[in-house]
């Protein structure tokens, strides 16, 4: 299942994607699972969901405003420099996993504007998977891991670098700077992960591009390592890094604009659209 939320008449609500459209879920799950965090986090909310996945789609994509897959999550915890190519960008040698934190306030959803803020002529992009859980989770080894994922989305890591130094946290949390989304796609959907490309496209060049195999810390190992010092709740995000090419190591350098359009393309998984606007 492929699921989303949105706005629809200005009232949040989430619901399943198809083809046809949107089966709303909130209007018929909304009583007990006001939220898609709530019902991912319940088994027999899933279930529900499952049996309504093949009604007739209720809502038209076409009047919807998206919101980030998971509007708010608990925990937007961080993996960088986890593919070859961008550790030999950045010459980072640490052998453990890089760690930063998101806040939920600065992501938009898909099809919604990023704001590049006044403060930088470094606004740079970072297309990445993100993980979604989807059952509490403490100190849990990477062999159980994926037992506690619901899914997976795209994410646009939007990087202030020029507020971006040793330390990563003023430079990842502007006001939406980040983007999550289209969709949340179950993890039963998934069997060929290590081969899946990850692609990212800046005013439809590609500046971005490898395959989810090629990351250094595997998705098991990352939640492991996180769920060792914090406990996770369903619809905590993990971001897990992105490829080489960003922009702050091209030469010339290479940042978005206002008027760009930046797009994270993941086999399988989504294909997330923004527009960069002026803050």
């Amino acid at each position: 299942m492929k699921f989303i939320s949105y706005l629809l008449s200005n009232s949040p609500s989430y619901g399943i994607f198809t083809d046809k459209g949107i089966i709303d879920l909130k209007s018929q799950l909304g009583e007990n699972y006001p939220d898609l965090k709530s019902l991912i986090g319940c088994a027999k909310g899933m279930e529900k969901a499952k049996m309504l996945s093949h009604s007739a789609a209720t809502t038209d994509m076409r009047y919807i405003t998206f919101l980030p897959v998971i509007p708010n999550p608990n925990k937007i915890l961080c993996a960088g420099m986890n593919y070859a190519d961008k550790r030999k960008e950045f010459d980072a040698l640490d052998q453990a996993v890089t760690l930063f934190v998101r806040f939920p306030d600065t992501q938009v959803g898909h099809n919604t504007p990023i704001l590049k803020p006044t403060e930088t002529q470094e606004f740079d992009y970072e297309g990445e998977l993100a993980i979604i859980i989807g059952k509490p989770c403490f100190r849990i080894s990477a062999q159980d891991a994926l037992q506690y994922v619901a899914g997976y989305s795209c994410y646009m890591d939007g990087s202030v670098r020029d507020w971006q130094h040793t330390w990563f946290t003023a430079g990842k949390n502007w006001p939406k700077t980040g983007a999550l989304g289209p969709y949340l796609t179950t993890i039963d959907e998934i069997d060929d992960f290590d081969s899946l490309t990850i692609k990212t496209y800046l005013n439809h060049q590609m500046v971005q591009s490898d395959v989810l195999g090629n990351m250094v810390h595997k998705v098991p190992e990352i939640i492991a390592y996180i769920s060792t010092f914090t406990k996770l709740s369903p619809g905590d995000v993990i971001l897990t890094g992105s490829p080489g090419g960003v922009g702050k190591k091209r030469t010339p350098p290479l940042f978005m604009q206002a008027g760009d359009v930046i797009e994270v393309e993941i086999e399988k998984i989504g294909h997330l659209i923004n527009t960069v606007i002026a803050e």
